[in-house]
């Protein structure tokens, strides 16, 4: 690992790494979590990652089995709906309270957030990927940031986290490129207009869109699979996203 800052516990870092190489597939849905590898692996002692994954597991990013440790965990379609329903639900309310307090301040910092984002494929070369991950949550973050409820946006936190296992796994199997600044840049350009029911509207579409397009990974055992396996997906009418019971 890195050099541990005075500010970082080396508990915390081993932690914070652990964390994003769950989030980001490093490690693979149903994998057990062998302490003494980790350790090996990120050369720090066994009690500092026994405390990471302890930490992780309380954020449902870990499995705990008693007695038989640790491990990643599985993937299931039911679950990946209700996780994109529940963060519709909660994110629809953020985003309509930031409109509601909307200030110029805010405005800006979502037309920064996406001047950043737009610099990056997410489609793009792997080396690209850890900028446009950092920058797509900052995007989404700067959505919500008005809304007045910490609360509320650690919430949406936790659920964007389990959002980007599920896409980050899904990478490996899908080939059919997805438009991402166009997307992003239609999100930005309704919030901004002001209408609150318009943006929610949008909000949905963006996600629904993500949902279907793991669905049919799901749907077609693709995801079981061999990555690069993945055949055409049809088009989705945006229309027809907003019938779905969000």
């Amino acid at each position: 690992m890195a050099k541990v800052s005075d500010k970082t516990t080396l508990a915390t870092a081993v932690y914070q790494k652990l964390r994003m190489d769950i989030i980001n597939g490093s490690f693979k849905p149903g994998e057990k979590l062998r302490i003494e590898t980790i350790a090996a692996n990120y050369e720090v002692g066994s009690n500092a990652v026994r405390e990471a994954l302890s930490r992780l597991s309380s954020e449902r990013l870990v499995d705990r089995h008693e007695q038989r440790g640790f491990s990643v965990p599985s993937i299931a379609l039911e679950e990946w709906r209700v996780l994109v329903k529940t963060r519709c639900w909660l994110e629809t309310r953020a985003l309509e309270e930031s409109i509601n307090n909307r200030t110029a301040v805010w405005e800006e910092g979502i037309v920064v957030a996406f001047h950043r984002l737009s610099r990056y494929k997410s489609s793009g070369f792997p080396d690209d990927r850890p900028g446009w991950e950092d920058a797509h949550r900052s995007f989404h973050r700067a959505l919500l940031s008005n809304c007045g409820s910490p609360w509320l946006l650690d919430f949406c936190d936790i659920l964007a986290d389990h959002a980007a296992r599920y896409v980050s796994v899904s990478n490996a199997y899908r080939t059919v490129p997805r438009d991402g600044t166009a997307e992003h840049e239609a999100l930005m350009r309704v919030v901004i207009d002001g209408n609150s029911q318009d943006a929610c509207a949008a909000l949905i579409t963006h996600y629904t869109r993500t949902l279907q397009l793991i669905e049919h990974l799901f749907d077609g055992g693709v995801m079981t699979g061999n990555p690069g396996k993945a055949t055409d997906l049809p088009a989705i009418d945006p229309a027809e996203l907003l019938k779905l019971n969000f």
